[in-house]
């Protein structure tokens, strides 16, 4: 039944204090399981997408390309003092490369436009790329 499953939030190295599983490692686990795919879905960043996807593709496992955002429910351009700053996750999954291109630009602006202790996307953002 391994076919039947794919993990779609998992965290790498790349969501700092919280992953723990290297790309490659995270890859070849899932392929020796029988998985057909698997998501990476770090906090805030992109960073291990280009190897993620080359190890999966090199194994035959489908790459699901993921985000864990940082919601605020105000505006990201905010500032609230850190006991008031409220943040909320949401997982994002690409289902195509205009997927992909509107995670970049999530990933992208939350750390030009919202960063606050986190890079933090707000309703605006989520409208125009989600």
């Amino acid at each position: 039944m391994a076919d039947s499953f794919a993990h779609l939030h998992v965290h790498t190295e790349f969501s700092m204090l919280d992953g723990a599983a290297r790309v490659s490692e995270l890859v070849e686990a899932v392929a020796a399981d029988g998985q057909p795919a698997v998501a990476i879905t770090d906090h805030g960043v992109l960073y291990g997408v280009v190897d993620f996807v080359k190890a999966a593709r090199g194994v035959g496992v489908k790459p699901i390309i993921g985000l864990e955002a940082y919601v605020t429910p105000g505006s990201r351009f905010d500032r609230l003092p850190r006991s008031k700053d409220k943040r909320y996750h949401t997982t994002i999954l690409a289902e195509n490369e205009t997927g992909y291109r509107n995670l970049m630009q999530l990933a992208s602006r939350a750390y030009l436009e919202g960063y606050y202790y986190k890079p933090r996307v707000d309703a605006e953002l989520l409208a125009e790329h989600a």
